[in-house]
């Protein structure tokens, strides 16, 4: 990854190009946000992504060669560091729920405003994940798994995943919490794991899912 003071570096990957062009735009106005590159399909974009190995992907659900989910677990597979955005038409909790468990660090649909998009982005980069309470209203009603991950959580590590799942940052929970920074990150991880999840995003899902916290702790 880019060190903190140096511009993200983010590669669309999206068929329409004039969509394309606009979030280019939108994107290339910020300070701290550089595109490197756009391509309009999964080839193209995975190719793209092997050369500039970028800090994040903004990646359409929807290409003519095939999903953005697939393309979303080779580009993890073979650059685990570089961040993935899925961009889509659909709201639907399916294509949310393929989203995450692809190792997405972010979700963002198109009625969403360029604002939002910004945020997921930088957001991304930062390791974090944004999720609306709509969206994890929805998580929130699906049935559990029988093997009910994160059944080891301690009491630490849910009120972290409280204040993930609200949007913080591993900093700013660390101030929350007045604790060390290094210690939020280590409760971080654990609690991924124990979620048998691949991002922090995976983990609010499934932790929602499970019942282990509501959309009500984003209030």
């Amino acid at each position: 990854m880019a060190g903190e003071d140096a511009q993200i570096r983010v590669l669309i990957i999206e068929d329409h190009r004039m969509f394309a062009q606009a979030l280019q735009a939108a994107l290339d106005s910020e300070d701290d946000i550089a595109v490197s590159d756009t391509a309009p399909t999964v080839g193209q974009g995975i190719d793209a992504a092997r050369t500039i190995q970028p800090d994040v992907v903004l990646m359409d659900y929807r290409l003519p060669d095939g999903d953005g989910i697939d393309a979303a677990r080779r580009v993890k597979a073979e650059l685990p560091e570089t961040r993935i955005v899925m961009l889509t038409a659909s709201g639907s909790d399916e294509v949310f729920r393929q989203a995450i468990a692809a190792g997405c660090s972010g979700y963002v649909t198109k009625d969403q405003s360029v604002d939002q998009l910004v945020l997921s982005v930088r957001a991304a980069y930062k390791g974090e994940a944004l999720i609306s309470p709509q969206m994890l209203s929805r998580l929130v009603s699906k049935p559990g798994d029988a093997t009910r991950p994160g059944h080891d959580l301690t009491t630490r590590e849910i009120e972290v995943l409280k204040l993930v799942a609200r949007g913080l940052s591993n900093a700013a929970i660390a101030e929350k919490l007045g604790i060390r920074l290094a210690t939020v990150r280590n409760h971080v991880q654990s609690l991924i794991s124990k979620l048998q999840a691949h991002s922090k995003l995976e983990a609010v899902a499934t932790a929602a899912r499970l019942g282990i916290i509501s959309y009500e702790t984003r209030s």
